[in-house]
């Protein structure tokens, strides 16, 4: 990767909740997809790859970064989100060109490949 100027296909916001706050995820879904250009990845209940706990993603293209996580950070009503891009290296976008809105959730990061599979990148 050039680390000057990495590649960036994209950006994953992830919402982490549990059961008491899933409907809050679920108000924040609804309300985001409904004001701005981003892509529901889906909801995750239960832990999945580097994710501890229960998840929202959120899919954007570089462009929609400025407003989207500027809406996050106005609305995202107490949950803690991860937002990070979408370069040659998933686990280092996890963990080293990562930003935290809220309190930070400890990932697992050796759960985790390096690579994106198509379906987590932003749609043309």
């Amino acid at each position: 990767m050039n680390q000057a100027n990495p590649r960036i296909d994209g950006y994953h916001a992830h919402i982490y909740y549990d059961a008491t706050t899933k409907p809050k995820a679920q108000h924040l879904a609804a309300a985001v997809t409904a004001q701005l250009s981003v892509e529901i990845g889906g909801f995750s209940d239960e832990p999945i790859g580097p994710h501890p706990v229960g998840n929202l993603q959120l899919i954007f293209k570089p462009a929609e970064f400025a407003s989207i996580v500027l809406w996050l950070m106005m609305n995202r009503d107490g949950l803690s989100v991860l937002v990070h891009p979408l370069s040659e290296d998933a686990v280092r976008d996890h963990d080293g060109l990562e930003l935290w809105l809220g309190t930070p959730v400890p990932l697992r990061l050796r759960r985790m490949t390096p690579d994106y599979t198509p379906d987590l990148l932003p749609s043309t």
